[in-house]
């Protein structure tokens, strides 16, 4: 069959396909996924069908009756090719590269769930053993087993808040004039570790620099600790070697800091295997990449405040080679309401919004999957959730199977996910369940998760931590914002919310109603003549951002849209867009159990520190902002960056 009509019509015919058995030996045995229920739950599951939010889910567009786990069909199912007769149709496009043949806010919005283990599932980690031999990057489970292990070479002072005295937690903060261009040598000896300069806490002036976080910041070098070998096979065998890791600090937090030296760990060392066979996108990718590590320096932007990138120069090119080069194929497969039909209204919205976006781009969209460089996955998380799980059955065997089957079909249909092991592919999901449900059948794609958790197997280099948005009219997505000036904001700190989790509690038992400086709250009830929420975060200097049931929160994005400086008490939370943001420079990361002394922390923090770390919340809020057309630099464009960015820069020749 002609190229041409491949791409035309955005699949193979049923003749000239690999047959599923031919297929799955390449992947993961899908059907053999292992989902384990149990009678135990925790005793917030009881009230789970009470406790979500009935405004998110007016947003959301359901069909009568969920879908089943055989809706697909089967047809599929019955496919009979070889890998052969692929090569032979791929070998019609004339490609240049030979095929390899491989030898091996409303407060109330502000409700969440608990995740599957809080329901009584069991802990992620402990499944990792029923798929030892899955080709899902099982080289990445080790990668999550040794995060704690230690590597002195990666040890640094946390920036965040282990040590008891206050000085050592105020964030300091690069001056504005500083440079975050400054990078080593590209070509990096074999034995060189990312640099990771140490802080002296105890400085006061403004003129402390965390811009050593930004040295060499996304550029090549080969690491002396390498996460994983893998080994090219057409079974996906990995030999995997564990090594040492940037070690937690006592308490069990990751530094901002440690975070930063996994994520250029990651991005040296080479940690997939390479593609069954090559590709023109292959070339493509490595070039921009080329042009990323090479990127010219940017002294002055209009539009972009370097202080708050890693580095403004390597981004910049990124995002120009982005609008430029990329194009992502989107599966038409799957049946609404999980597929194709976004929810733009609640806490995850995020998910819905990029979706609709997504699908209606011309500019990024390609009906060509031979030409594309990734592979969009479009399913709703929430709405998954909304449509097959069972309250009070504790268990997510039958949402995982929706994706298994769901997955089956791609893979048995099209070439592209064995090619790459699915390493092209992403997905978009902001429900607090996402990492569980797509740990081990997608943990090879590009996961951008509103749940972004060091400790549930968050992979730096190749995830993107989705921020949440909480959305309260599709309609308008502005609506509200903009807060007052730093003079005029004469609250120190406020947060309220529900209690959800085990922080919270501890929050409000140490400041609620105990401090006029501090409006801490449960839940705030609507009543007339009374500051709203909005307002309260307008007129508050920071705003306290603590995890829920999850670590993710979506005060994080509210507190920027209102202009008021985020303080965020989430220990092991990747924010969002770590790959290119340097959030130290514009938020306040204030370990949990530093709770009792944070008025203190918050005093301590310089005015004139605190007026720049505002200005730059200003500065940063262009990131954040949904708009019904997207807008350069906006929150659909820097989600399709990160995920772009992570592809090219997992690229090796």
């Amino acid at each position: 069959m002609p190229c041409d009509q491949v791409e035309e019509n955005g699949n193979l015919f049923t003749d000239d396909v690999l047959s599923k058995s031919e297929t799955v030996s390449n992947m993961t045995q899908l059907n053999g996924f292992n989902s384990t229920d149990t009678d135990h739950a925790d005793e917030r599951a009881e009230t789970y069908g009470k406790e979500k939010d009935t405004d998110v889910n007016n947003g959301l567009v359901s069909e009568a009756s969920a879908v089943s786990k055989n809706s697909f069909g089967t047809d599929n199912h019955n496919k009979e090719s070889s890998l052969q007769q692929t090569q032979q149709i791929f070998s019609q496009e004339n490609l240049s590269y030979p095929l390899e043949n491989n030898t091996s806010s409303d407060v109330d919005n502000h409700d969440k769930v608990p995740s599957f283990e809080q329901l009584g599932q069991p802990n992620v980690h402990s499944t990792v053993d029923n798929v030892s031999n899955s080709g899902f990057n099982s080289g990445s489970d080790v990668r999550e087993q040794s995060i704690l292990k230690e590597n002195s070479s990666f040890s640094c002072e946390n920036t965040g808040t282990s040590n008891s005295s206050i000085e050592s937690i105020v964030p300091i903060l690069p001056p504005a004039d500083s440079t975050p261009n400054v990078t080593f040598p590209r070509n990096v000896e074999p034995n060189v570790v990312p640099y990771v300069a140490r802080v002296d806490h105890n400085a006061s002036a403004l003129d402390k620099d965390v811009k050593s976080n930004m040295v060499n910041h996304g550029k090549s070098g080969k690491l002396q600790n390498n996460i994983a070998a893998f080994h090219d096979n057409s079974s996906m065998t990995t030999i995997t070697k564990e090594k040492k890791k940037p070690e937690m600090q006592a308490s069990g937090v990751m530094s901002v800091s440690e975070m930063n030296s996994l994520l250029l760990q990651s991005w040296s060392s080479p940690k997939f295997m390479r593609p069954q066979w090559a590709s023109a996108v292959d070339q493509e990718l490595l070039l921009a990449k080329s042009q990323i590590e090479n990127a010219p320096i940017v002294e002055n932007d209009q539009i972009l405040y370097s202080p708050l990138y890693w580095n403004i120069s390597m981004f910049k090119r990124s995002y120009e080679l982005m609008e430029e080069m990329l194009r992502v194929y989107i599966y038409k497969e799957g049946e609404k309401p999980i597929m194709h039909q976004p929810g733009l209204k609640g806490i995850y919205a995020s998910e819905g919004w990029f979706m609709k976006l997504m699908e209606a781009s011309k500019k990024f969209v390609t009906k060509k999957p031979m030409k594309a460089h990734l592979f969009y996955l479009p399913f709703s998380s929430r709405n998954l959730e909304e449509e097959l799980y069972v309250p009070n059955s504790h268990s997510s065997k039958n949402l995982v199977e929706y994706l298994e089957n769901y997955l089956d079909i791609i893979v048995t249909t099209y070439p592209f996910w064995n090619r790459t092991a699915g390493v092209d592919h992403f997905l978009v999901a902001c429900h607090d369940w996402a990492p569980f449900e797509t740990k081990q059948l997608m943990h090879n794609c590009i996961r951008a998760l509103c749940n972004a958790d060091v400790k549930e197997g968050f992979v730096f280099g190749k995830d993107v931590s989705l921020p949440e948005t909480n959305v309260p009219v599709p309609k308008n997505p502005l609506r509200d914002l903009g807060g007052k000036p730093p003079s005029q904001r004469s609250i120190l700190a406020f947060f309220a919310g529900k209690m959800h989790g085990y922080l919270r509690p501890i929050l409000l038992k140490h400041w609620g109603d105990k401090d006029p400086d501090m409006k801490i709250f449960g839940r705030m009830p609507k009543v007339r003549g009374k500051m709203k929420y909005s307002q309260y975060m307008k007129s508050s200097k920071y705003c306290i951002c603590p995890r829920g049931y999850e670590v993710n929160s979506p005060r994080i994005v509210e507190a920027i849209m209102y202009e008021c400086v985020p303080v965020i008490i989430s220990d092991n939370y990747v924010p969002p867009f770590f790959e290119v943001l340097n959030w130290e420079t514009f938020a306040v990361f204030i370990v949990e159990k530093d709770i009792p002394n944070l008025k203190n922390i918050l005093l301590s923090i310089p005015e004139e520190r605190y007026r720049e770390m505002q200005m730059r919340v200003k500065k940063v809020q262009l990131h954040f902002l949904w708009h019904s057309r997207p807008v350069k630099y906006d929150l659909f464009h820097m989600i399709l960056h990160s995920v772009w960015y992570n592809r090219v820069l997992q690229m090796q020749p």
